[in-house]
């Protein structure tokens, strides 16, 4: 007796195969992001997330094809993680908060994504210094910022001043300045309040 081909019984099996790539491809991208943050990019390999996420190295091949497009995943996961805090969230990060409260959270918020996340941003701004500005992820920081600035400033140029507002927060200067620098995330977010404070009461 043949079962049916509509109902629960039919989509049961397409619906359990799909669950277990998405649970797959969450554990290889939380493990290639353990490894970058405790060991550096460098150590990034297919071998090594494969026995980090306990997974077979096949289906990391299968998934990601080679570290280089595992490295963008993982950009890509993490930078899709931070545009819902920030657009969806709850506030002062998300909506439902003033524009200068807005603002401010989002900064502090992407000093600490940045700083958290500073190895694997910095493997991909030097493999393309110039490629950061013409990304998605960066448009959609800019059209952010730039969105409440216009609000709190109507009459600026809120293009220009969201990218020199966004400009310290290149993975390279964070880096540069919590290694070689030893500032703390504290003292970074307590600069750019004085920056933020200094267009709010700018005329």
């Amino acid at each position: 007796m043949s079962l049916p081909l509509t109902g629960p019984a039919s989509a049961q099996p397409t619906a359990a195969p799909r669950a277990d790539a998405a649970h797959n491809r969450r554990k290889i991208l939380d493990a290639a992001a353990t490894i970058v943050s405790e060991q550096g990019p460098e150590a990034l390999t297919m071998n090594a997330v494969a026995r980090a996420s306990g997974t077979g190295v096949g289906t990391v091949y299968r998934r990601f094809g080679d570290v280089s497009a595992l490295f963008s995943a993982l950009l890509d996961d993490r930078e899709q993680r931070f545009q819902q805090a920030f657009m969806a969230g709850p506030p002062p990060l998300g909506p439902g908060a003033p524009p200068g409260e807005r603002l401010r959270a989002f900064l502090h918020a992407l000093a600490d994504r940045v700083i958290e996340q500073r190895d694997l941003l910095l493997a991909g701004e030097a493999a393309s210094p110039m490629a950061r500005y013409h990304h998605g992820a960066y448009l959609g920081l800019h059209t952010h910022t730039a969105m409440l600035i216009r609000q709190l400033r109507p009459s600026a140029d809120a293009s220009l001043l969201a990218h020199l507002l966004l400009a310290p927060f290149a993975p390279s200067l964070i880096t540069h300045l919590t290694r070689d620098r030893t500032r703390t995330p504290e003292q970074i977010k307590n600069a750019v309040d004085e920056l933020l404070d200094s267009l709010l009461t700018t005329g």
